[in-house]
């Protein structure tokens, strides 16, 4: 069911912080002085417009607290640049990391944000000596900016994408690196991982992660202890979101109730293979329809 506040207010995400963070978290706050399941990524990771995203369906069916450090739009970045983060999985059973775009971070083209990987900073004296006829004081947002370029020269465009990849390579493998203990990487997009993205799709016709492949998540499968590949097949519309008429468009970009749903059931499935704590589905209490949170 879509739930469609007309008021200002939306969801208390019930923000929180943690350990020596800067950065706020959805809550509700766990102790971390227990057996967890720690989650890392971007707007999905978080749950935008959703009362239970995916890392809390993943504690309910496995009966393992997850810590949601999600954050809005976060790139690699946001997590290398901050320390104390990578400090907080020493103490997680599994570190969940969903999949991130590879526009979010700095490269040798641009410079994103330390914490809001989402806004462009600055263009490099490469980059401005390939697009001679840009004023990229005009932009604020790095898919602002890559969008403008692709329309504006599609070969040039290439080059930077070409950039962008290996970049992300390089850094998701630092991030993986700095993650003390067993990653899972969860793909949750709505392609399948084996797309090509060689030949040139354009970026509106790819979806998040924006210019990943598998040929790039191949690459890092040996850091990993498994590779969770979620493509939802109820992955439209808005069913079981909460959102003001305000946010109805920014609703209709993310995964819905369903699709939050499967991705929890794929990750659960991982975790019952790496951690023998977590339990079969059949051995959790059942959510009941007056559990669930009505507005």
């Amino acid at each position: 069911m879509t739930f469609e506040r007309l008021g200002p207010k939306g969801l208390d995400y019930r923000p929180c912080r943690y350990g020596a963070s800067q950065l706020l978290f959805r809550g509700p706050k766990q102790d971390l002085r227990e057996p967890h399941v720690l989650f890392l990524g971007g707007t999905a990771t978080y749950g935008k417009f959703l009362q239970t995203p995916f890392p809390s369906l993943v504690a309910e069916e496995t009966g393992i607290p997850a810590v949601n450090l999600g954050v809005v739009n976060a790139g690699a970045d946001l997590y290398l640049s901050d320390s104390s983060l990578m400090d907080l999985t020493r103490g997680a059973t599994v570190t969940v990391l969903k999949v991130l775009g590879a526009q979010n971070l700095s490269n040798r083209y641009y410079t994103v944000h330390p914490r809001r990987n989402d806004r462009f900073v600055q263009a490099s004296a490469l980059l401005k000596t390939i697009y001679r006829d840009v004023d990229f004081t005009a932009f604020h947002y790095t898919r602002h900016l890559l969008c403008h370029l692709e329309d504006l020269s599609p070969e040039r465009f290439a080059i930077l994408v070409a950039e962008l990849k290996e970049a992300w390579v390089a850094r998701m493998g630092d991030l993986i690196a700095a993650i003390d203990g067993p990653v899972v990487l969860n793909w949750f997009s709505t392609r399948p991982m084996s797309v090509d993205l060689s030949c040139r799709m354009p970026m509106a016709e790819q979806g998040d992660p924006l210019f990943v492949d598998g040929e790039m998540i191949d690459r890092l499968r040996g850091k990993v202890a498994e590779v969770v590949e979620t493509v939802p097949e109820a992955q439209a519309g808005t069913e079981g979101m909460v959102f003001s008429q305000m946010e109805a468009a920014a609703a209709r970009t993310q995964f819905n109730a369903c699709a939050h749903a499967e991705n929890a059931a794929n990750i659960a499935a991982a975790l019952r293979r790496l951690v023998p704590e977590a339990t079969e589905e059949q051995d959790r209490p059942q959510r009941r329809a007056d559990d669930i949170p009505q507005t």
